[in-house]
């Protein structure tokens, strides 16, 4: 449904003019629709229904506290990339133990506000990190889960100022050094594996890049497990596209069934970190 109409020539949010909203808040101002926003997460969230998942909304996508806020009261996790994201999604009463934490760049106090939250994970971009996070939670006298986010070397097709899954990209751990790095890791007395994951870049409009980086991943995965690597959860990042103009992206049903059937009957939980395709059609610029 779309929540923004033209009503006898004026246009309108939820029935409501905009006009009234300008004259009442002044311009310019961003106006969401609520009910746009509730209506793409349960959609999205339903989507992946017949696996267990976990949709955790990319607070960089829009980090306003009352949207996060919102998407809190749906359900929703939350995707983060630095200390402030993550005050913010704590602020908009979001589960820390539905919080991910993302990012390259996270330095030692980031990670100890991350650690004293209790979140759920952190994706880990790097070996000097994984090594950063080992003394962190150590001196913290914690544990801290983590997942590697590797890079699949998958051309996304999308614009190359927004692709991060190429080789030549700075993001992830590179595919040939992931093993090692997790066996590195699971030496690491205040570290425990958790998942891992990937992102490859963002407003991608073809299932066919998400497919290709998954099986990547679950190569990768299944070396593991025959290693005694368990792994808990499977993370395929975020950056299904929307429509601007003549865009068409795959419906969620459509994405849903292309990444869990590749997981199959692989204990994994999915995880997911969409952002404007939760978002990015649910509010304008007045």
């Amino acid at each position: 449904m779309n929540y923004f109409a033209y009503h006898d020539g004026e246009l309108h949010a939820e029935g409501v003019p905009l006009r009234r909203i300008a004259e009442r808040h002044g311009t310019p101002c961003y106006v969401y629709s609520r009910a746009a926003v509730e209506e793409t997460f349960r959609a999205f969230d339903a989507a992946f229904s017949g696996h267990e998942h976990l949709t955790c909304f990319a607070v960089k996508a829009n980090s306003t506290l009352a949207m996060l806020n919102l998407l809190a009261r749906l359900g929703s996790g939350f995707d983060i990339v630095s200390g402030g994201e993550l005050r913010r999604a704590l602020a908009a009463n979001g589960d820390p133990g539905r919080i991910v934490f993302s990012g390259v760049g996270k330095s030692a106090g980031e990670m100890q506000e991350a650690l004293a939250a209790r979140i759920l994970c952190f994706n880990i971009e790097s070996e000097p990190e994984l090594l950063r996070l080992q003394r962190v939670a150590g001196a913290a006298g914690a544990t801290a889960a983590i997942s590697l986010r590797v890079n699949p070397d998958v051309d996304p097709r999308t614009h190359p100022y927004i692709a991060t899954g190429l080789q030549q990209n700075k993001f992830g751990v590179a595919y040939a050094e992931a093993l090692r790095l997790y066996r590195r890791a699971r030496k690491m007395p205040h570290l425990v594996i958790a998942g891992i994951g990937c992102h490859i870049g963002s407003q991608l409009t073809q299932l066919d890049p998400f497919v290709a980086a998954l099986d990547r991943i679950l190569e990768l995965a299944d070396q593991l497990g025959q290693e005694g690597i368990a792994l808990r959860h499977v993370d395929i990042g975020g950056g299904l596209g929307i429509r601007y103009r003549d865009e068409s992206p795959p419906a969620f049903a459509d994405y849903a069934r292309a990444l869990t059937t590749r997981i199959g009957t692989r204990p994994l939980r999915l995880l997911l970190e969409p952002g404007r395709a939760l978002v990015g059609n649910a509010g304008i610029l007045l």
